[in-house]
């Protein structure tokens, strides 16, 4: 008798919903806690801790009720047989349109547009609630219906153009994937996000000029510097680093200096981020991923000709594409102790990017830095530490704070 594996990964997949939900019941209690985080009582004020609570409290409900959604569709789609479904249906439409379904790259785009436009549809109206309402509500969207849509399309046309050169030969040649991983590092910066937002060069001044010092103390290769228009879609706001070799760029969101109370948090906040750079964490997390990326596909070779692994899913045929999909769902035990590990990682670069900062001198600024920004984008104030220590991949806020005056006591 063939192994179960359809009905063992639904099982699965309902498994880890209750225990993810009862994650979310401990936090969401946390959260209905009328009071501040003893380490955070006069450093956070009032009125901005009962805006986030309110903030956090309604991206709870809605998480619960997207989560209830996804799980029922999810469980359906697989036991009901929906995707030999629509595999045999995607062959339908190619030889109603002329096209041979024996072509199996053909097939598969076919069948990757179906899926493609069935999950923007189902997701349609929780990524509009969530935008045009919670998001509103509490002020941090800026988009219009339109920008939303257009942002959408663009999405969609993107995927459409990087989907067809990539599932097909990517199972085959990880290599293939390293290249494009790379080159998408590269070019998606330069050329796609100034598609969805506007760069422009950070002006003379002070800040610049810190930035630039700080760079240059560090030997980073600081090529440009830019700030981009974050605020014409949220209130939220980041700082990130992108290029290779002697050709790095830095982009601050607009709302990060609005929000920064002077350029010395602003300028703290950079300092972390080079930690990164400088003590190799981006190298380190990218082998990481290219390792896994690795495992993943020889993993997928081992089971490619299992016939009782298509027919547990109702495919008559063994379809490349399908064959990963199915794969990557009968490992979704494996992906969460792994994902809980690069969350433990994560966590850890964080602390020492933190670490890094203060060393340079920047520890009050990024002390205050990190509350501004606590404040500004309404992050949780009170986390269960289950739940943060199985989600987040960076640590709350009182914890960072807590490393930070650790620090200030060995040095006493």
């Amino acid at each position: 008798m063939a192994f179960p594996y359809m009905e063992a990964v639904v099982g699965f997949m309902i498994l880890m919903y209750f225990f993810e939900t009862y994650l979310d019941l401990r936090q969401h209690a946390a959260l209905k806690l009328p009071t501040l985080p003893r380490t955070l009582v006069g450093v956070i004020s009032q009125e901005k801790f009962e805006k986030s609570r309110a903030y956090s409290l309604d991206k709870s409900h809605f998480h619960f009720v997207h989560e209830f959604v996804t799980i029922l569709m999810d469980s359906a789609i697989l036991f009901f047989g929906v995707l030999p479904w629509f595999w045999k249906r995607s062959g339908d439409f190619l030889a109603y349109v002329g096209l041979s379904a024996e072509n199996e790259i053909v097939h598969t785009l076919a069948f990757l547009a179906g899926v493609m436009l069935w999950s923007q549809v189902t997701d349609l109206p929780f990524s509009l609630y969530s935008t045009f309402v919670i998001e509103a509500r509490h002020g941090f969207n800026k988009q219009t219906i339109w920008l939303f849509f257009r942002d959408m399309i663009k999405g969609i046309i993107l995927a459409i153009i990087i989907g067809a050169y990539c599932p097909y030969l990517a199972i085959y040649l990880w290599g293939f994937m390293l290249v494009l991983s790379l080159v998408m590092m590269t070019l998606y910066p330069i050329l796609i996000a100034p598609l969805f937002n506007k760069f422009t060069p950070l002006t003379e001044g002070e800040l610049r000029l810190k930035i630039e010092n700080l760079a240059s103390s560090l030997k980073f290769p600081l090529k440009k510097l830019f700030v981009v228009d974050g605020s014409t879609r949220s209130s939220h706001s980041n700082a990130y680093m992108y290029g290779f070799f002697k050709n790095k760029r830095i982009v601050l969101y607009d709302t990060l200096i609005q929000q920064c109370k002077n350029e010395e948090e602003v300028v703290a906040v950079i300092a972390h981020e080079l930690g990164h750079w400088k003590l190799n964490h981006t190298v380190y997390s990218f082998i990481a991923v290219q390792i896994l990326t690795f495992l993943q596909f020889g993993g997928y070779t081992l089971v490619r000709n299992s016939r009782d692994l298509f027919q547990s899913f109702g495919f008559d045929t063994q379809p490349v594409l399908i064959g990963l999909i199915i794969f990557q769902h009968t490992v979704i035990p494996l992906q969460h102790l792994v994902s809980f590990g690069l969350n433990l990682v994560s966590r850890s670069f964080e602390f020492q990017a933190d670490a890094f900062a203060k060393k340079l001198g920047y520890g009050s600024a990024l002390r205050a830095g990190l509350v501004k920004l606590q404040e500004e984008n309404l992050s949780a104030m009170n986390t269960d530490p289950w739940y943060s220590a199985y989600h987040y991949s960076h640590p709350p806020l009182v914890e960072r704070l807590a490393a930070l005056d650790e620090q200030d006591k060995k040095e006493d």
